[in-house]
């Protein structure tokens, strides 16, 4: 159904207020449903987490020859696998001697600076991104010749490259007004991970307007500017938050990534590579982490989403409005 524009300013406005409140009742149901989705998801893991370790840890010797668990999946014991009870109940407990902070408060505040971290190399991946986007939809011929080295660039382990930017980071920019850390290096590596999926999918959006759009934009004169501005980016939203949800993922893991390799402290990687060298003395604290960096992505992912409803419901307005 199309609503038209009204002559009258009250009957837009009226129009205007039960479309707001559709759009409210809707969300309310949506997030609901997808909460009520979430929660029978992390019911069904936990039993499935219980099932297998009461199964694997079922397992004797005579039995390693089974086709499935005992043979390539292996058997379960407390360590391996450690009670969900347990992992909930050592977010309470203080992970270090002479410390009062309960685990749950330094995965909380690990978290808190990863999350900076990924910030930070999200936007710079975004705006390079669609930097990169921009720029290839104004020649075919650059397009083609640079969109293969934009898809080596992904081939290069993150491993690698990180204790070189971390180094880089240390010894070459002395020359900047302000102190360069150790972070800053680590949201260039998760800049590294977030710029493809948004020059991808940002140049597919820009490619998205039909040939008799582009045709009417120039028959009016509109400048490439123009077009881009008033047809090609609009036109490119959709595409452009697909690849935001995923950046958006991709920086927390690139900036978990980058702290673990090069070492730097403060993190959810240095956290988890801390526990994982004590797994024998705690396996839930690793395991807690591990959980902290999940919910970190998810949240991510989340306000991204959040951000995409709010563009959506503006621009839906704007066309009630007009």
């Amino acid at each position: 159904m199309t609503i038209g524009a009204s002559s009258d300013p009250g009957t837009s406005a009226a129009v205007a207020d039960e479309v707001r409140r559709y759009e409210r009742r809707v969300a309310i149901r949506m997030a609901v449903r997808r909460v009520a989705v979430f929660v029978s998801f992390l019911v069904v893991l936990a039993f499935a987490y219980t099932g297998y370790k009461a199964f694997g840890g079922a397992i004797d010797d005579a039995q390693t020859e089974w086709p499935v668990v005992g043979s390539f999946l292996p058997r379960s014991d407390d360590l391996t696998m450690p009670p969900l009870l347990d992992i909930a109940a050592e977010v309470s407990v203080p992970p270090q001697r002479n410390n009062a902070k309960p685990l749950g408060v330094f995965v909380l505040e690990a978290a808190l600076f990863t999350l900076r971290e990924a910030a930070l190399g999200f936007f710079l991946g975004v705006i390079l991104g669609i930097g990169i986007a921009v720029l290839l939809v104004r020649s075919k011929w650059l397009e083609r010749g640079v969109s293969p080295y934009i898809v080596a660039s992904q081939t290069i382990p993150l491993v690698a490259i990180a204790p070189i930017v971390i180094i880089w980071g240390r010894t070459s920019l002395d020359w900047l007004p302000f102190t360069w850390e150790d972070w800053m290096s680590v949201a260039l590596i998760a800049t590294y991970l977030t710029f493809f999926p948004v020059a991808v999918n940002g140049l597919r959006g820009l490619h998205s307007p039909a040939p008799e759009d582009v045709e009417l934009m120039a028959s009016y004169a509109a400048t490439p500017n123009q077009t881009l501005v008033r047809l090609r980016l609009p036109a490119s939203t959709p595409y452009l938050f697909v690849a935001f949800k995923l950046a958006a993922t991709v920086a927390v893991v690139g900036a978990i990534v980058g702290e673990i390799s090069a070492g730097v402290r403060g993190g959810l990687g240095r956290l988890i590579l801390d526990f994982a060298g004590r797994y024998t003395t705690g396996p839930e604290r690793l395991y807690v982490s591990v959980a902290g960096a999940a919910a970190l992505g998810i949240l991510a992912f989340g306000l991204v989403t959040l951000s995409q409803r709010f563009v959506r419901a503006a621009r839906v307005r704007e066309s009630v409005s007009t």
